[in-house]
Parts: structure tokens; C-alpha cells; sequence
């Protein structure tokens, strides 16, 4: 096995043959090749990534591979990675090469200030309208989920120390959010603004719809949010209820008179109906989350790994 390092760079790989070979390169330059390990971690790629992890885990010492049994998503591979980890420290990065790995040095030394946990934030969004307004909201999903300030600032370059990991130890679920995580162990967060590469090679993984599906896993699978805005719109919904009803008395008292109209009473009716249903299906997606929680489903399993990594 030999010293353990004191540095640990997780990369979860999904259909990146190409760029591997040149990750590791950049990363053998910033780092050198001593004191420190990489480990790779294939989530179900569909080309030769497997392939070309087993050929650099065989050609440098210190790369370590894992091989999931299928494509569980990027967190997932994450924290199959984080756990398997050695390092004093933890650096995770993506396979594109828009994370420069020359960037790392910097992480880690806003980490000697004192903080446990590092963001890598980009000087300048890389994608469209669209992936970039999808992005938004789920920092703003995330915030909730996370209850720090430094939710805005979250990407998948981070730096970590491993004691943090510990909070998430015995962690099992098919939702895993990697950063809300992260704050079960420690609130000191911080984020230095560090270049971002445009993507040269493939497309990204994370559409608009993926985005939006990942912050509404993050809002009903690690806050309770949603049930507490159900709670607030139905108390609305009841003092509006309550406000008519001494209107309408308070006229039949009055006037002598009732408040004619169908109309109004079905608008009524409408308004009520609909508030219901958006508690109940609050409440169902919590039920949900419950439901896949009994059932103990694996965050991750892995199906091989390189031979250091045994």
C-alpha cells in the first residue's frame, strides 16, 4: 500500500477516454508523483474510460480505479470516491478538463487558513442562458438544503478536509448531494474565484433538465422547505377563506343581503382545491423519499477496481 498521502484527487468519470490521459498529465505536473494519489471512479461510462483507467492505473503507482456496475450519477460516484480516499486532505475535480488542476495549489492553501471546506468557484459561467439560469436555481435549491451562504458559490472543485467525511459515514441513499453533505460535518465554507476552460472536447453531461431534477431531490430529500411553505400557503389560503366569510356575514347583517354569483363561489372552491393538492403533493414527494429510504437502495456498488486499489 505504502504511505499513505497526504493529498486524495477524486475525479468521477463518465465518457471521457479522450480526456483522461491529458487530466493526468497536468495533474502529474502540478503535482509531481509522490505524496499524493488520484482515484478515479467510472459511473457506468458507456466507451473505453474503464479501459483506459485500468491501462493508467497499471502505468502509474499512484492512481487508483473504480469501476461502478452502472451510471448512478456524478454525487454518487463522488462519495464512492471521498470514502475510498487516503489523503489528508480531499480535492475532487471533473474528467473535462474545465476544472486546470494548476488551480488545486490555490484550494488548498485558502484551506490552511482554517477553513474545512474550499470552493473552486468560475471568474465566468461557461454555458448558456438557459444551463446557466438552471444552474441558478439549483444554488438556490441548494442554499436551502445546505443553510449557508456559501451555497452560491458551489461547484464540483472543492477541496476538503477527510475528517469532514465522517459526518457522512454510515450516509446510505440513492439521493446523495455531495454538498449538502459536507455540511453535516462543518459550517467553514469558503470560495476563492479560480479559472474555468471552455470545454474543448465532448459535451457536458448536465442538461437543464437534469439541473432542475437535481435541485428538486436536493429541496424534498434534505429540507424540509417544501412542507413549510405548504404550511404558510394553507394558513394563507384559510385567513383568505376566513376574511370572506365575515364579508359575506357582515353584509347579510348589514344589508340584509347575500353575495350573489357562482362564479365566486367556485373561484373559491378553485383556490382551495388547488392549495390542497399542492400540500398533499408535498407531502408525497416527502412520502417518497421515505418510501426509498425503507428500502435501503445503495448510494453506489462497485463492480471492480485496479489492482492498487485492492
Amino acid at each position: 500500500m505504502g504511505a499513505q498521502p497526504e493529498l486524495s484527487v477524486v475525479v468521477p468519470v463518465f465518457n471521457a477516454e479522450a480526456t483522461l490521459p491529458k487530466l493526468v498529465a497536468e495533474l502529474e505536473g502540478v503535482l509531481g508523483s509522490d505524496g499524493w494519489e488520484l482515484v478515479l471512479v467510472n459511473d457506468g461510462s458507456r466507451d473505453r474510460s474503464w479501459e483506459v483507467i485500468q491501462a493508467l492505473a497499471g502505468r502509474f503507482p499512484w492512481i487508483r480505479g473504480f469501476n461502478l456496475m452502472r451510471n448512478y450519477g456524478q454525487h454518487n460516484a463522488l462519495l464512492c470516491g471521498i470514502r475510498a480516499a487516503r489523503g489528508r486532505v480531499i480535492v475532487t475535480m471533473d474528467d473535462d478538463l474545465q476544472n486546470p488542476p494548476a488551480e488545486i495549489p490555490r484550494l488548498l492553501a485558502k484551506l490552511e487558513e482554517g477553513y474545512d471546506v474550499v470552493y473552486g468557484t468560475p471568474r465566468r459561467q461557461q454555458h448558456g442562458l438557459l444551463r446557466n439560469l438552471a444552474s441558478s436555481v439549483t444554488k438556490l435549491a441548494l442554499q436551502s438544503a445546505m443553510g449557508a451562504e456559501t451555497a452560491r458559490s458551489v461547484s464540483a472543485f472543492r477541496a476538503f478536509r477527510s475528517e469532514v467525511r465522517e459526518a457522512f459515514a454510515e450516509y446510505r441513499g440513492a439521493f446523495v448531494s455531495i454538498d449538502v453533505l459536507l455540511t453535516w460535518g462543518t459550517q467553514r465554507f469558503a470560495a476563492i474565484p479560480v479559472e474555468c476552460r471552455p470545454r474543448t472536447i465532448g459535451v457536458s453531461h448536465y442538461t437543464v433538465g437534469k439541473l432542475i431534477a437535481h435541485a428538486l431531490n436536493m429541496i424534498t430529500g434534505f429540507s424540509t422547505l417544501p412542507l413549510q411553505m405548504a404550511s404558510i400557503l394553507g394558513f394563507l389560503m384559510t385567513f383568505f377563506g376566513f376574511t370572506i366569510l365575515v364579508y359575506v356575514v357582515g353584509r347579510y347583517l348589514v344589508q340584509g343581503g347575500s353575495v350573489p354569483g357562482f362564479p365566486f363561489l367556485a373561484s373559491l372552491i378553485a383556490i382551495f382545491s388547488g392549495a390542497q393538492m399542492f400540500g398533499l403533493g408535498v407531502i408525497g414527494e416527502y412520502i417518497a423519499r421515505i418510501h426509498a429510504r425503507t428500502m435501503d437502495k445503495p448510494s453506489y456498488t462497485v463492480r471492480s477496481v485496479t489492482r492498487q486499489a485492492e
